[in-house]
């Protein structure tokens, strides 16, 4: 108001507010990095893609669903069958999908060993099945065979299952299971949080992959999945296109470990994970 009131003579100039260009910077979005967008189109996009992986994945479940009939009284081929289905339907459902993915250390992911990986999103199961190599089995809660086409499957390709209701029954089942694998000179692939993170925060281990890994004698190779809890949250039906990345971490020697020192093994893969995480996927109480 002071300037219409001013009773100068001179010339009046309104003036505009500088922007300066570091405001001006923080405005716009950076380059790379992904931004949420909820609109209608993107959704429709999402759901089209949704449908297309069922669709895919049905094809793909039925045939080789046939080939294990097949092969039932051969077992390791049908594990291996079952990588080669994985490697196929996971490639094909992540580039239906569509998000840009960044793979490192790919030079240990080939090797004799534990895998171990963070989960956050179903993204991480087709991730998991394209990426492990050839001759791993997976290990899972009972429950599994009741998911439609993937969990028969899943029981068909000879893979493992554990009842984690009862915890002696999980241990037997973990004794087994690291029996199988030396005899057959296999790999295994293990959540150590034993479920889904709900924020994409890495959450406690269980001691599960430890005990395997005394049993085993196999090195672990730690698998640090970033991203995939904003591509397909839980509980949402839209996927985003979120930049993901896939990290091997060099294996760590099992030989020299003893039982007295688990609950030290299992903070030390949990902290590696930590510290390899970005800030927003690490565990609450690392955040800051």
């Amino acid at each position: 108001m002071e300037s219409f009131l001013s009773s100068s003579s001179e010339k009046r100039v309104v003036d505009t507010p500088k922007v300066s260009i570091k405001d001006e910077s923080e405005r716009r979005p950076k380059m790379g990095v992904y931004v949420d967008d909820d609109g209608w189109v993107p959704v429709i996009i999402s759901w089209i893609r949704i449908v297309t992986c069922f669709v895919s994945m049905m094809i793909t479940t039925f045939i080789w669903a046939l080939i294990m009939f097949v092969l039932i009284p051969w077992p390791y081929e049908r594990i291996r069958q079952g990588n080669i289905y994985g490697h196929v339907t996971g490639r094909m459902l992540m580039w239906i999908l569509g998000n840009p993915i960044k793979i490192e250390g790919a030079e240990y992911s080939n090797k004799r060993a534990i895998y171990i990986s963070n989960h956050a999103s179903p993204i991480d199961i087709f991730l998991i099945m394209w990426l492990t190599p050839t001759g791993t089995v997976g290990i899972a809660k009972k429950e599994i065979i009741w998911y439609p086409l993937f969990g028969q499957l899943y029981v068909l390709a000879n893979h493992l299952r554990i009842d984690r209701s009862n915890p002696m029954a999980a241990i037997e089942s973990m004794k087994k299971a690291a029996h199988a694998v030396v005899k057959n000179n296999l790999s295994l692939i293990i959540f150590p949080e034993g479920t889904r993170s709900k924020n994409g925060r890495l959450l406690p281990f269980k001691k599960g992959f430890v005990h395997l890994a005394l049993q085993s004698g196999l090195p672990i190779v730690p698998m640090v999945l970033t991203g995939t809890h904003l591509a397909w949250r839980k509980g949402s039906l839209h996927v985003r296109p979120a930049p993901l990345t896939v990290k091997y971490l060099p294996p760590i020697s099992t030989e020299n470990w003893t039982v007295s020192k688990i609950d030290d093994y299992v903070k030390m893969l949990h902290n590696l994970y930590a510290e390899n995480l970005p800030k927003s996927q690490r565990p609450s109480t690392l955040e800051d």
